[in-house]
């Protein structure tokens, strides 16, 4: 890697959304990172190179998807390439990060900060690197309300799609007995694995790359499952998704935008799960579902 610059390109997102933007980029296996700007409300993804042609072909390159993404209701603003020193791009997109209070039992903290938390409450810290994942965005922060509010009822918790791991480090400082968690970019696998020793947690889950179209899950079963994954997917890979959970067991879907709930709503009926309750943030919906409708 060139020691001194990287080469960027800057996608500005005025809808104040992560995860449409983040999936799209991470399907072309471009090397990013995201935070928001909050002064402007504008998701900043920044894409990078390590050298000017490298940079210019990845500019034309993504000038070519924009138009193609604007189907998936993605607008963005391509700025022109510009240089970096490495260690300003380090620290730069950390002060777009805040804590979060989740509940009077949970806090997520940046691993840069020093926010106490409360007597009786766990502390959560993160550090997404290149992954999506600091519970700021409404889809990831309704999912950690959700593994807060099942705390000691339920047991086995798989975080499916686990970006910086949060869902799964969140459910092992809330006592969860069984954790597992998958994502299809290794790297993001790499970082949620760090952040689980960052949080002295890393025994307590099994991290693996993985796909929501196959991944196999346990014999027995998980009796909540958080799948932070666009509707698309969670749709076309429902028939997997669905021999996750338990007889009794929970299911959370997030990362839905708005528009599309319904379509994922009446695909998990399709296949035999209730509906058991909708939240609705900006454009993104979520909700629980369960095959059985006494399971919450």
């Amino acid at each position: 890697m060139n020691d001194e610059l990287l080469f960027a390109i800057e996608l500005a997102d005025p809808s104040g959304e992560f995860e449409p933007a983040s999936e799209l980029l991470n399907a072309l296996e471009v090397e990013f990172s995201s935070f928001f700007d909050r002064e402007n409300c504008t998701v900043r993804h920044t894409v990078y190179s390590l050298t000017m042609s490298e940079a210019e072909a990845l500019h034309e390159r993504l000038a070519g998807e924009l138009a193609g993404w604007r189907e998936f209701g993605v607008e963005l603003e391509m700025g022109d390439i510009f240089t970096i020193a490495k260690s300003e791009w380090a620290e730069a997109w950390k002060k777009y990060f805040k804590p979060v209070e989740i509940s009077e039992k949970l806090l997520i903290r940046p691993s840069w900060l020093e926010d106490v938390p409360r007597p009786g409450q766990k502390l959560l810290q993160i550090d997404p690197g290149m992954s999506f994942g600091t519970g700021q965005h409404a889809t990831t922060n309704y999912c950690l309300k959700c593994i807060d509010r099942f705390a000691g009822k339920k047991k086995r918790l798989l975080d499916a799609g686990c970006g910086s791991g949060i869902l799964a480090i969140a459910g092992a400082l809330l006592d969860y007995e069984v954790i597992d968690a998958f994502d299809f970019d290794p790297e993001a696998v790499k970082v949620a694995g760090e952040n689980a020793a960052l949080n002295q947690v890393a025994g307590k889950i099994a991290f693996s790359t993985g796909n929501a179209a196959d991944w196999p899950g346990r014999p027995d079963k998980y009796d909540l499952v958080c799948a932070n994954i666009l509707g698309h997917l969670l749709i076309a890979f429902r028939f997997n998704i669905i021999n996750w959970v338990a007889p009794d067991g929970v299911l959370v879907l997030s990362g839905i935008l708005d528009r599309d709930f319904d379509k994922v709503c009446a695909a998990f009926s399709e296949v035999g799960m209730t509906e058991i309750e909708r939240y609705r943030d900006k454009d993104w919906t979520s909700g629980i579902f369960a095959f059985n409708a006494d399971a919450i």
